[in-house]
């Protein structure tokens, strides 16, 4: 595997930030063209976009898109037709992430949590796998070690990410041997910006990770690159996570 992505074209949804714009520019070193889908953070994605085209021009390009809007899958992919005429590989990498406890789950907590990181990767991908089909691509979905782990307090998003690692082994069955269709499952990367995880927690994290410490969103692009790529590997969840999961 030589890890080149020289002439195919990339999806990442919820592209623009963090785990996301680490994700876009690692593919895009590779040499794949990069779609950069974001819902709300049009600057980032302008920044980002603009930074990989000076880098290698008309090389990327930007969409934005309510991932749970019926219309979503269909628009994504005609926007990576559109700009840059084939599509390889989707990273369903964009999720909502937030705390709900039992007792106080609505049904917007759970259509928010599962809408964006179950539903919207099913029908993303529903929509891509023809053209994926056409290039024998692959399918990289953005998984969470709590998908088999639950954390404590957030059942639903939980339940959401367990959701998506059967969505992702599933996908493997029905979409082979044409499309690859693997999983990243990431451990503590990189602290959420809205303040989630006291200090206490945090430490506690960090004493529980085997590594000692959290992970950077290029480990998780690394890996992502790396599945994108290898040829042979199908079905199969990858933990990023500092050996954290074999610990809990």
């Amino acid at each position: 595997m030589d890890g080149s992505l020289q002439g195919r074209s990339a999806l990442v949804t919820g592209g623009a930030r963090r785990i996301g714009a680490a994700i876009s520019r690692r593919l895009h070193a590779a040499g794949a063209n990069v779609l950069v889908h974001y819902r709300d953070s049009e600057a980032d994605a302008s920044r980002l976009v603009a930074e990989l085209n000076a880098l290698r021009p008309k090389s990327a390009a930007k969409v934005k898109a309510e991932l749970v809007a019926p219309i979503a899958p269909r628009a994504l992919v005609g926007a990576a037709l559109e700009s840059f005429g084939r599509l390889d590989v989707v990273v369903n990498n964009a999720s909502s992430f937030f705390a709900v406890p039992v007792g106080a789950i609505e049904p917007s907590h759970w259509e928010e949590l599962i809408g964006s990181n179950l539903r919207a990767p099913l029908f993303i991908s529903q929509e891509a796998a023809p053209q994926l089909a056409k290039n024998r691509g692959a399918i990289v979905n953005i998984i969470d070690i709590h998908g088999e782990r639950p954390l404590k307090g957030y059942p639903v998003y939980s339940i959401a990410k367990a959701g998506l690692a059967a969505l992702t082994r599933s996908l493997a069955l029905e979409l082979a041997p044409e499309v690859r269709v693997n999983g990243v499952a990431p451990g503590a990367i990189a602290w959420p910006d809205d303040g989630q995880f006291e200090q206490a927690e945090r430490a506690r994290i960090l004493a529980t990770t085997p590594l000692g410490r959290i992970g950077s969103p290029e480990d998780v692009a690394e890996a992502v690159h790396f599945l994108a790529c290898a040829p042979f590997v199908t079905g199969q969840i990858l933990a990023v996570d500092g050996g954290r999961s074999t610990f809990l």
